[in-house]
């Protein structure tokens, strides 16, 4: 139930992020989601993709390390309130969110929310005993072997 997220730093320079967009697209990486936040002269860049190995291997070709770390991707109501109900239990387990992004699903009304825990095998039990549907490689098209 988790997925593979590639995570490179990028520089912030003109250019930069629409030369990693591009290679990929050129490889025929369809972006899943990403989130790149600013941490100084440098991006973090946080992508979800179609296809994890390919990508980084296209990005360590442009000589930008990419690592791959694990997310937990969950979906939840669009309403007021939602991210804290499903924060409540996390918080009593004790679970820590190391960092999250979402994305809204226009054709219905659910959300999608991408997180990092500090223990990410307990915070899916936590989920799964508090009936959060945890999201999946498949439900986003990602083939996520490293082969």
């Amino acid at each position: 139930m988790k997925l593979k997220q590639i995570v490179v730093s990028i520089e912030n320079a003109p250019g930069r992020l629409y030369e990693v967009c591009e290679a990929l697209g050129r490889a025929g990486i369809n972006l899943r989601a990403l989130n790149l936040v600013d941490t100084g002269e440098f991006g973090q860049l946080r992508l979800l993709v179609s296809d994890v190995a390919t990508a980084r291997r296209v990005l360590m070709g442009l000589q930008i390390p990419a690592y791959v770390n694990e997310v937990v991707a969950v979906e939840i109501e669009d309403r007021p309130g939602s991210l804290a109900r499903l924060l409540k239990p996390l918080t009593a387990a004790r679970v820590i969110v190391v960092f999250m992004y979402a994305f809204l699903r226009f054709s219905s009304s659910r959300a999608v929310m991408i997180f990092r825990f500090s223990d990410n095998d307990r915070a899916i039990e936590v989920l799964r005993e508090n009936g959060v549907t945890i999201l999946d490689a498949e439900t986003f098209g990602i083939l996520d072997s490293e082969g």
